[in-house]
């Protein structure tokens, strides 16, 4: 979890630290000194484990043309999640689902009372990605997401695989237990708002792409960017939705809602990798 999910969390822990301060500072004896600990540099890479994306070249130099904003990646150490005081958003059971680590990761799933998983792979260039995710499904309850890399199905690695030879892996699989190797999708961002009065968030979207800001806004406070694709709403999976069925989820949300959002630019080159006909497809096909 990032170390303040909203603006409203950094305020309430700020607010709490002063009070805790001005505590410690009226009780604590006149010898004693501060300890500061110096700053984590930030690292130097930006997705340093990942070179390209779907055939997609993701250097230093195509970032800084195609998204500048995502040149600095700060990732907040251990010791400084530990002292967040306040999470107002904690109590949101989806911010642990969305949490964004940018890393490869375990994730162990089952099959449900029909025997399948609820997730549907593609091919492109040689890797198998993560194209269908059921709603509810095994598959989005362990977290699998739309875009994400499966790098391995039980300790078998699927690089140069068929769609139909991953499906055949996860039919064969037992119904309890089933491992992966899963590489998130790049440069995802998650991020918490809180609904106003009228139950609005702050921003106008057309086809699932967010193109502004309402100002002073949750939105607008909490950093949510124009050009940038909708991807998940408190976890459930909105890519290929029409935009009234997008704001029936937001509408149904509680008061805190968790947005995860990819730059237009890589969504773009995901989705012509993945074919334009491929969400009626699946309107057809039922996953495995």
């Amino acid at each position: 979890m990032s170390l303040y999910p909203s603006l409203e969390d950094m305020k309430m822990d700020n607010m709490v630290r002063a009070q805790m301060a001005h505590h410690q500072a009226a009780t604590a004896p006149s010898y004693a000194l501060p300890h500061a600990t110096a700053p984590s540099a930030p690292s130097p890479h930006v997705y340093p484990a990942l070179g390209d994306y779907m055939g997609l070249e993701l250097s230093s130099d195509v970032i800084a043309l195609n998204m500048p904003e995502y040149q600095i990646q700060t990732v907040p150490s251990a010791a400084a999640r530990s002292n967040l005081i306040a999470p107002i958003s904690s109590q949101s059971t989806t911010l642990a689902k969305a949490t964004v680590t940018q890393a490869i990761r375990p994730v162990v799933l089952c099959k449900d009372k029909d025997g399948k998983c609820g997730v549907r792979l593609h091919s492109v260039n040689n890797g198998v990605f993560v194209c269908y995710v059921g709603a509810n499904s095994p598959a989005a309850l362990a977290g699998l997401r739309f875009g994400d890399q499966i790098l391995e199905i039980n300790n078998v690695a699927l690089a140069g695989m068929t769609m139909d030879q991953c499906h055949a892996l996860l039919k064969k699989a037992s119904n309890n237990g089933i491992t992966m190797a899963v590489r998130d999708r790049p440069f995802e961002r998650t991020i918490t708002l809180h609904k106003d009065s009228l139950g609005h968030v702050g921003f106008h979207f057309k086809d699932g792409k967010i193109v502004g800001l309402v100002k002073d806004s949750s939105a607008a406070r909490n950093g949510l960017l124009t050009d940038h694709q909708l991807l998940e709403i408190n976890t459930i999976n909105v890519v290929g939705m029409k935009d009234k069925e997008i704001s029936k989820v937001i509408d149904a949300s509680p008061s805190v809602v968790n947005i995860t959002i990819i730059p237009s630019y890589i969504y773009q080159h995901m989705i012509s990798k993945m074919s334009s006909s491929l969400f009626k497809e699946l309107d057809r096909t039922p996953a495995v």
